[in-house]
């Protein structure tokens, strides 16, 4: 189990970007969060097997068909044991 902190850069907010990331980490067995930051940034955390954590976060850097990724800064977490993948409000 391998664990990241994920934050997103663009046109992220108001284009379902939230729902297309909790729909992708279900298909991929990843648990955590998103949320959307006040600065208009997406923040993620997310915990999984290596391999689908590094399709995860690769699949960040493309988003939501109306989204915009302009960059993603990723750092390693600590595991959380999340029992979920949530959007957070």
């Amino acid at each position: 189990m391998k664990a990241i902190k994920a934050k997103v850069y663009g046109k992220v907010q108001g284009v379902w970007f939230r729902k297309y990331t909790k729909d992708k980490a279900e298909e991929l067995g990843i648990r955590g969060f998103v949320r959307n930051e006040p600065d208009g940034t997406v923040y993620v955390e997310a915990e999984g097997d290596p391999q689908a954590l590094a399709v995860f976060t690769a699949w960040l850097h493309e988003g939501s068909p109306l989204a915009r990724v302009d960059s993603v800064e990723t750092e390693p977490s600590e595991v959380k044991n999340y029992q979920t993948f949530t959007i957070n409000k």
